[in-house]
């Protein structure tokens, strides 16, 4: 069985579905966001798959696959394990179990302005791993924060036939882009609503509730050395010393785009 779910329908270039501000600020960190919509998406998953929840005795939750340093939607699917044990608990359920795909990135792009072949042949050259014999025969649930192509959802299908792993597959989406006539890179209009510049991405991590993920960490690692000198003179050095163990424990400082920024902060 493979069934998808998305709350939000993006039909129109105009008419957003949802508030673009909260979903950028989201992307870039902020995790009061992660938490309302994990909110809404899982009262939204329920009225429609609630009875197939119930069904099954063995779920597993996986965010999308990332190596070290999560992605948005890890803080997504975080928030909507909550919501779905909390909903298993009422109904006398065992409480769902998490798993992830390892995923070695070796690119820098930004795949939110490219379409399906481009997304899928750049990120064809990582390499990934999952654990068969963990999600073996149990319902599973893919939670991602969009789906505009469908790129990450083929790649894991195919991770999925590769490994020969049999079970139910649910992808749910807080939102997806359903007119194909709309060109994919209203991604980054989405991504990049609320954050224009420097300035804004350092009042996201000075905000009370952020956390780093990857597309935060790869853009402040992109910044140019004036940029770079600016955020770096105005977060705490506690955020500073966490952006430098993320960005190594990802082996960015293996990538030649992020080595002059990494050895700006780096601990001596």
């Amino acid at each position: 069985m493979n069934k998808n779910f998305s709350l939000h329908k993006i039909l129109e270039k105009d008419n957003c579905p949802f508030q673009e501000e909260e979903y950028s600020r989201f992307k870039f960190g902020d995790k009061s966001y992660a938490e309302k919509f994990a909110k809404e998406l899982f009262d939204g998953f329920t009225e429609q798959y609630g009875e197939l929840i119930l069904s099954n005795k063995e779920i597993v939750i996986l965010p999308s696959p990332f190596l070290s340093i999560p992605t948005a939607s890890n803080f997504l699917c975080y928030y909507f394990k909550k919501q779905l044990n909390a909903f298993l608990f009422k109904n006398n359920k065992k409480a769902c179990i998490e798993s992830k795909i390892y995923r070695n990135q070796t690119y820098v792009t930004d795949y939110g302005n490219l379409n399906f072949e481009e997304r899928v042949k750049l990120i064809s050259n990582d390499t990934y791993y999952i654990d068969k014999n963990f999600i073996e025969g149990k319902l599973c649930i893919f939670v991602d924060d969009i789906k505009i192509t469908g790129s990450h959802e083929h790649t894991v299908n195919k991770i999925l036939d590769q490994y020969n792993v049999n079970g139910d597959f649910v992808f749910v989406y807080f939102a997806e882009l359903i007119n194909k006539e709309i060109h994919p890179n209203i991604e980054n209009h989405y991504n990049y609503y609320s954050v224009k510049n420097v300035e804004d991405i350092v009042n996201i991590i000075n905000s009370d509730h952020f956390q780093y993920n990857t597309r935060i960490v790869k853009y402040i690692l992109s910044l140019n050395e004036d940029d770079f000198s600016y955020l770096a003179n105005n977060i705490s050095l506690l955020k500073s010393n966490d952006l430098f163990h993320l960005a190594i424990s990802n082996n960015y400082h293996q990538i030649l785009e992020y080595q002059n920024n990494i050895n700006v902060i780096k601990i001596d």
